[in-house]
């Protein structure tokens, strides 16, 4: 771990720089001003020198997409390679904050530099704001030293960046690192496809839970729409219906069509072990691939950049089964 000495604070909307409209809080512009009145005003504040980069435009974090993570992907490469910040704090909104925590673990693979995302229940300026304590925190850890990576910070906490979900929609103390068994084989080494220096392209992704009643016609319909890559919330250990031969059938056709398909557990402590039931094998006999205990962020994360990079189905599958960034493995 090493202190940052030329941080960017990467500002993207989100409920830390939102103000009341006549529609309701919405992001809002000119935060920068704000983080240095209120850090001039606290002397007690971190030191380290930061400049601030809004992008545009800025976003309620509800309205996240696959264009904003690469857009977020191509100002953080921007600013290391380019500008020579050895450091990115992303300010984000706490919606979507686990899912571009994960995204971004995957997208900026082999870039050599510590980035952390936070964000707030409330916005700054409102009373008893979670938000300045979670920015001086941050800013703290960087002034300190912070590991190179992807990391979420929030509530005094900081997570891996794949690894953590929003599990409390109103309490400060709103994310944490899901207890999810985790195995698989570390990668020995990343190869220049998976990168940060690889270009990315949007992916037709989707996510499905099992749950009783679903049915092949579900299934068939969402496959249909050209679904490249499909995450399957599975009971338990990676368990569903595995009587339901017309689903099984439409799982065996849809990887026979190249959509790569993974698994994972619908438990918030539970992880994917397929031979534990027949009917986990049979699931994984119709094509599904284990994510093991990974989070729904980060197996939607993790596809979107393998499959985004523009590797074949068969490539794709090799490197998801394998840990690329401490996602699977302790």
């Amino acid at each position: 771990m090493r202190a940052v000495n030329n941080l960017l604070v990467l500002y993207t909307g989100g409920t830390i720089g939102m103000l009341e409209t006549p529609q309701g809080l919405a992001p809002g512009g000119g935060f920068e001003a704000r983080m240095r009145d209120y850090l001039a005003a606290h002397r007690e504040s971190p030191g380290i020198r930061w400049t601030l980069r809004e992008l545009s435009p800025l976003l309620d974090s509800a309205n996240m997409q696959q264009a904003n993570w690469l857009a977020m992907c191509d100002a953080i490469v921007e600013a290391v390679k380019k500008d020579g910040h050895d450091g990115i704090l992303v300010l984000h909104g706490t919606d979507t904050l686990a899912y571009s925590a994960a995204a971004l673990s995957f997208l900026l693979l082999g870039l050599d530099v510590p980035v952390v995302l936070t964000g707030s229940m409330l916005p700054a300026g409102a009373a008893d704001s979670d938000a300045w304590s979670n920015l001086c925190g941050a800013l703290s850890l960087f002034e300190s030293g912070v590991e190179n990576g992807v990391h979420l910070y929030f509530a005094g906490q900081l997570l891996h960046g794949a690894r953590a979900s929003k599990l409390r929609s109103e309490a400060f103390d709103a994310f944490t690192a899901l207890p999810r068994y985790r195995e698989g084989q570390r990668a020995e080494q990343v190869p220049a496809v998976l990168t940060y220096c690889q270009p990315r392209v949007a992916v037709n992704l989707a996510v499905l839970p099992v749950f009783p009643g679903l049915q092949a016609a579900h299934v068939r319909a969402l496959i249909d729409s050209g679904v490249k890559g499909l995450v399957l919330e599975c009971y338990g250990s990676g368990t569903g219906p595995s009587d339901d031969q017309a689903l099984l059938q439409v799982l065996s056709d849809a990887r026979q069509r190249g959509v790569l398909m993974v698994a994972i557990s619908q438990c918030t402590q539970g992880s994917v072990k397929f031979d534990t039931y027949a009917a986990g094998s049979r699931l994984r006999d119709a094509g599904l691939v284990s994510a093991g205990g990974m989070t729904r962020e980060a197996a939607l994360g993790k596809l979107f950049a393998l499959l985004g990079a523009g590797l074949d189905v068969a490539t794709a599958q090799h490197w998801f089964a394998l840990d690329l960034c401490g996602e699977r493995a302790q």
